[in-house]
């Protein structure tokens, strides 16, 4: 059979499912290549996948007998102006598809060296602009060791939405440990989950930073001494401890800056994360915001949101 791949999202991050998919495939020994509408022909199947719904859908014409379409980007449908998950338009793939080595191959630029996929899946927040809780569940759950998608590589991408929300969080990260191999941590790590223990878990994992998020601005009581302790036992820069802060969805402009001042007071750095930034007009505070905190330089120099405003 001769498959065709089209990452809808594009080549800026690999798409794990097609690599799996491709991995299948050719082991089956069929022919598989990424579709071009004016180069690639007729194929027996095409998969199209992508992972943002804010991606525009392939608009090429395809030439197969079957095309199959999967991902979060095709689930989530706008419905009385809120995002809702439709599982049914996210079918899973198989286990023996889930569960095979990843063709690195297809994104030679970007697997280089690095291992990604997922350990655990599910988050037990069921946050209301996060997808994850429908899509994958309220329990994390462990779903893979570490071999299952490494061999070797100096750099693993682990996408596990909350991997300290797992019961098994100690044998993932004794896992991630062992493998001497420098991690991210793309989705966070979740502070309010953090216990001593698991602090020194995680300091025996090689990182070069590490994200967390302050989302609700009402965990305020909660969260900080979270980050206190942390900041305390860390030995890593600040620099190197990013909180990523959720804008636009429901606080105010004065609970923004609060959590960006406060984060910064204790020696993290805040990175803002606009929602739905597309319907945010240009010259709004929000995007100034972003551009002020996000610049790093720029942020650590103008010690202010007033005075960064000021200097425009």
């Amino acid at each position: 059979m001769k498959i065709g791949l089209i990452d809808v999202d594009g080549h800026s991050f690999p798409n794990i499912p097609l690599m799996k998919l491709s991995a299948w495939h050719k082991a089956k020994g069929d022919e598989v290549v990424w579709y071009e509408q004016m180069f690639t022909g007729h194929c027996d199947k095409v998969y199209m996948s992508k992972v943002f719904s804010f991606t525009p859908d392939y608009v090429g014409i395809v030439d197969a007998d079957e095309i199959v379409k999967g991902g979060s980007g095709y689930a989530i449908e706008l419905v009385n102006g809120k995002e809702i998950y439709n599982k049914d338009r996210d079918p899973p793939l198989p286990d023996e598809i889930e569960h095979i080595y990843p063709d690195y191959s297809i994104y030679p630029d970007l697997t280089q060296d690095t291992a990604y996929g997922f350990m655990s899946r599910g988050c037990p927040r069921g946050c209301e602009f996060c997808h994850v809780a429908r899509k994958e569940g309220r329990c994390s759950v462990k779903v893979a060791d570490l071999n299952e998608f490494w061999k070797g590589q100096k750099n693993i991408c682990l996408c596990d939405p909350n991997v300290l929300a797992c019961n098994e969080w100690e044998d993932i990260l004794g896992q991630l440990a062992e493998s001497k191999a420098t991690v991210d941590f793309n989705q966070g790590i979740d502070i309010r989950l953090m216990t001593d223990e698991k602090a020194k878990a995680l300091s025996k994992v090689r990182t070069k930073r590490l994200h967390f998020a302050w989302d609700r601005y009402e965990d305020k009581d909660k969260i900080l001494p979270k980050f206190k302790t942390f900041r305390e036992i860390s030995t890593k820069n600040g620099h190197d401890l990013v909180v990523f802060v959720l804008c636009g969805f429901d606080t105010t402009l004065e609970q923004d800056l609060d959590r960006v001042y406060t984060l910064r007071d204790l020696g993290y750095a805040p990175y803002v994360m606009l929602y739905n930034k597309d319907s945010i007009p240009k010259g709004h505070d929000l995007r100034k915001l972003q551009r002020w905190v996000n610049n790093r330089i720029l942020f650590w120099k103008v010690t202010t949101f007033e005075e960064y405003k000021w200097k425009q």
